[in-house]
């Protein structure tokens, strides 16, 4: 069964060959990363472990039985108990309905963990399946995203309110 952690310095080669064996499929739909991002990894991925440990972002990766990812799920600039999320799972996943169970489970983790009542996301018009996983996962349309939100793509976002759970 896929579990859902806090993403540690551990991670980073399951991180990195997640990125690099999806990354055709993620520039179908979202922005490419860039060579940079590859040719910088290491740095890139310290920042990231370096900002979760500020508070300033919680950045979590589900990791199949076999170690490997399958996806990433972030809770991006984290202030006033509200934050953005951003999620991509491994095109072998896609469709099944793991990305919707994952982003689910995070709301509770962002209430519950991390204190956070409301997340926001923004999902391009031409990736049909985000928006439909963040309408299952109990978010709503609440207007247009600047395309600079979304890597110069149209889109829109969508909030949830969360409810700590008892």
């Amino acid at each position: 069964m896929p579990e859902l952690k806090q993403l540690r310095a551990g991670h980073a080669p399951a991180v990195l060959a997640f990125e690099l064996a999806n990354r055709a499929y993620f520039a179908a739909s979202i922005s490419d990363r860039g060579d940079d991002f590859f040719d910088q990894f290491t740095d890139r991925y310290n920042a990231l472990l370096a900002e979760q440990e500020a508070g300033i972002c919680a950045f979590y990766v589900l990791i199949a039985e076999d170690g490997s990812v399958l996806g990433r799920f972030n809770l991006i600039d984290i202030e006033d108990r509200i934050a953005n999320l951003g999620y991509r799972v491994a095109q072998h996943v896609a469709g099944r309905g793991v990305a919707t169970a994952t982003v689910r489970e995070l709301c509770r983790l962002a209430a519950s963990r991390h204190g956070l009542r409301t997340l926001r996301a923004a999902a391009a018009h031409k990736n049909a399946a985000s928006q439909k996983v963040l309408t299952k996962a109990g978010f709503v349309l609440i207007g247009p995203a600047d395309s600079a939100d979304l890597g110069g793509k149209p889109g829109s976002w969508y909030q949830r309110d969360l409810v700590p759970q008892s």
